[in-house]
């Protein structure tokens, strides 16, 4: 399946980041070794979801007034710009992109050269739109894999922390925050009974700027 077809709508894809984001603002106190990652002011009316697997392989998402611009970067791609003697981008992957969404992913912290694939969505799309990009035979842009980290479910992220965070966390608290319950002290010693609860909590604010 075309994995443009099953990545979800701006809106759910937001929200959805925001909650793999607030599960690893509690379960992990040291931003740098989050997996998943969201700031509200990134830009005005800006705000960037990034998910970072600490193996060289990343993702940004930004959510913007004009749209939502994703790119990802499978640092082992045969289409990386690593894997090429020029070490250029692969062509046809930013060339169709809107200025006005392409000139988000110039900031410094997303390093815009770094990219195996870009996806796109203006307001007045109806689906994601990807540039002309021809990728040899039994090549990977990364796309399958990274955005499979985005996930969609409880039993996914539980199944993942425990791989990634080493913890077996309360699957009912868990589909709780998927549900987009109002996380409470609680529910925050139920996933991480060693955290700092009021610490959490005055991030978890800022996750709604």
């Amino acid at each position: 399946m075309n994995v443009l077809d099953i990545l979800p709508e701006p809106v759910n894809l937001k929200k959805l980041l925001k909650i793999l984001s607030s599960l690893n603002i509690i379960l992990c106190p040291e931003e740098w070794l989050r997996y998943h990652s969201f700031d509200s002011e990134f830009d005005k009316n800006v705000s960037l979801a990034s998910i970072d697997n600490g193996s060289g392989d990343d993702l940004f998402i930004i959510f913007a007034p004009q749209g939502t611009i994703l790119k990802g970067f499978d640092h082992e791609s045969e289409v990386s710009p690593y894997a090429r003697d020029e070490h250029e981008v692969w062509p046809g992957i930013y060339e169709e992109v809107p200025t006005s969404l392409l000139s988000f992913l110039e900031d410094e912290s997303i390093v815009k050269d770094d990219v195996t694939f870009c996806f796109w969505r203006e307001n007045n799309d109806l689906t994601w739109q990807k540039g002309k990009v021809e990728i040899p035979a039994g090549a990977e842009d990364g796309s399958d894999f990274l955005l499979g980290t985005i996930f969609r479910t409880a039993e996914e992220f539980v199944e993942f922390a425990e791989g990634y965070f080493e913890l077996t966390l309360p699957l009912e608290v868990v589909v709780q925050v998927y549900e987009g319950a109002a996380i409470t002290k609680e529910m925050i010693k139920a996933l991480n009974p060693d955290g700092d609860v009021e610490k959490i909590l005055q991030e978890l604010e800022g996750l709604d700027c």
